[in-house]
């Protein structure tokens, strides 16, 4: 089946098609898919996006305050705060239910 790329599961990774009509309906199905999750305000944001967007509206300090880990508090970058959310569930999940829940409160 030459077109069989387009049943694609979301479970294995495919990549973009190199002539330029497949590539088209490759974005398409991508953005589709993208869309498909309405109920999953995280979905395609990924935790560097989360982030520098907290990092940018509150800066490092309401971060500690809010979150307080050492990365954060102390000689704060991007690189360490993202390596020590990764390894951290609950961590991560106070950050990305604050980004959610600030993102509800700009859209009303």
């Amino acid at each position: 089946m030459v077109h069989g790329w387009l049943d694609w599961n979301p479970l294995v990774a495919v990549p973009p098609p190199r002539s330029r009509k497949l590539t088209r309906a490759w974005r398409a199905c991508s953005i589709a898919q993208m869309q498909s999750h309405p109920n999953d305000p995280l979905h395609g944001v990924t935790l560097a996006t989360v982030l520098r967007t907290l990092v940018d509206r509150y800066g490092w300090q309401e971060l500690a305050e809010r979150i307080p880990v050492r990365c954060f508090m102390f000689d704060p970058t991007l690189t360490s705060s993202l390596t020590f959310l990764r390894k951290t569930p609950w961590a991560r999940q106070r950050l990305e239910d604050w980004y959610v829940h600030d993102a509800q409160a700009r859209d009303q």
